[in-house]
Formats: C-alpha cells, structure tokens, sequence
C-alpha cells in the first residue's frame, strides 16, 4: 500500500484502516458505524451527496476567509464521516488556503473538490442500484 492510500484510508481517529479504499468512498470505514445496516448506509450517503452542492456552493461564493474556512471544514468533517478520503484531503486543504485572499489557488482547489464530489456521486448512485 503506498503512502497516498495510506492518508485516504484514514479512520477518523487517525488509524489507517486495514482494507484498502477501491473507490472515492471507504465503504468498510462506513460499514463500522453503520454496522452493516446497508439501507442505513445509502440513507447516509444520500444525506451526504446531497449537501455536498450546497457546500461547494457555499464555497464558491465565500466573501471571507472565515466563511471559505467554515464550509470548507463542513465539507472535510462529512466526508471523513463517509470515508471519502480524497474529499476530505481536498477539503483540508482548502480550509488551510484561506477564502478569496488567494482566488487562483482557490479556484484549483474548487474544481478538484468538484470532480471528488462528482465521483463519490458516481459511486453512490451505483450502489442505490444494487
């Protein structure tokens, strides 16, 4: 395991988990608070997917580092919630960055949150199927 599936396989605790991560959400980190119950995972995860927009909204239309800093925090605790590892890395570190006082940094931050965001989308609504 290298050591950039090491930092997305994170528990919130700061333990890595032992199953590796094989897509943009950590169901076995899931499955340990949901205790398997799956209609209670996708009821979290569809929670989860749906506020994502709303934050992402929230970023992008920050006036203040304290604003950007706040949804950017919001954005990082839910998916570490989830186990979106690579969410929540991007989500860190955007809550580092500041808000509009860097707005190239910013808007690299912003789009690579979105593509996360749209691949945990992807994973979520393939499971729903299931």
């Amino acid at each position: 395991m290298n050591a950039a599936t090491k930092a997305q396989n994170r528990a919130l605790d700061g333990n890595e988990a032992a199953v590796p991560v094989t897509g943009p959400i950590d169901l076995t980190h899931l499955r340990r608070f949901t205790l398997g119950d799956k209609s209670l995972e996708l009821e979290i995860l569809a929670l989860f997917i749906q506020q994502v927009p709303l934050t992402l909204e929230s970023l992008k239309t920050a006036l203040t580092d304290q604003d950007w800093r706040m949804a950017a925090h919001t954005l990082k605790g839910s998916s570490r919630a989830v186990g979106a590892w690579r969410l929540a890395k991007l989500s860190e570190r955007a809550e580092s960055l500041g808000g509009p006082s860097d707005p190239s940094a910013r808007a690299l931050v912003l789009r690579e949150i979105e593509e996360a965001a749209l691949e945990a989308r992807a994973q979520i609504t393939a499971l729903d199927r299931c």
